[in-house]
């Protein structure tokens, strides 16, 4: 583990959220439309706290995903500027906590604010984590033709380049057919 496991899993969701709305590649995509897939989200990571009620709020944390998205492209003082912004945006008062299977872990606003707030403030955590530990080229766009989607490399040698859909799958099939093709012409 690069980071604590509650960095860990707010990076991945961040990345994760981002990746659930338009990016090159995939302008049409969106996978929050509405309240409801919000909630089924919420539930697939395992988001405690109060439940978004509406619409507006749901619309709130889809407006987050561009700026989330924009994040990963910064510089370290660019991420440092980010953090910043979220945390003080979001009014974070950082505490310990401990609920289900986490441990203790950090959490920067009352369990009762808004969804969007409360995964803002949390980026804004997850970052502070980063920079502190000099990590910052963990947070990568993949690497796949016309794909966007932002990635996490918790990989032991920051090896990692593509994104979990099929980006990584085309690049080993066509690195394969390339050595294929090369072992073929070879007398």
């Amino acid at each position: 583990m690069i980071f604590t496991h509650d960095t860990d899993l707010t990076l991945m969701h961040a990345a994760a959220l981002a990746n659930t709305g338009p990016a090159r590649g995939s302008e049409h995509r969106e996978e929050l439309p509405d309240l409801a897939s919000l909630l089924a989200w919420m539930d697939r990571w395992e988001w405690t706290g109060r439940r978004p009620g509406s619409e507006a709020e749901a619309a709130a944390v889809r407006a987050l995903r561009p700026r989330l998205r924009e994040i990963w492209g910064r510089s370290e003082d660019g991420l440092v500027e980010a953090a910043n912004a979220l945390l003080e945006e979001g009014r974070a008062l950082p505490r310990l906590v401990r609920h289900g299977p986490f441990g203790w872990h950090v959490h920067a606003t009352s369990d009762d604010a808004p969804l969007a707030r409360r995964v803002a403030v949390e980026v804004g955590m997850a970052l502070v984590d980063v920079i502190r530990a000099g990590e910052t080229e963990r947070l990568k766009v993949c690497a796949g033709d016309d794909c966007e989607d932002l990635i996490v490399d918790l990989s032991r040698n920051r090896s990692r380049k593509f994104c979990d859909g099929t980006c990584g799958t085309r690049a080993n099939v066509a690195a394969y057919r390339a050595r294929r093709s090369r072992e073929a012409s070879t007398p």
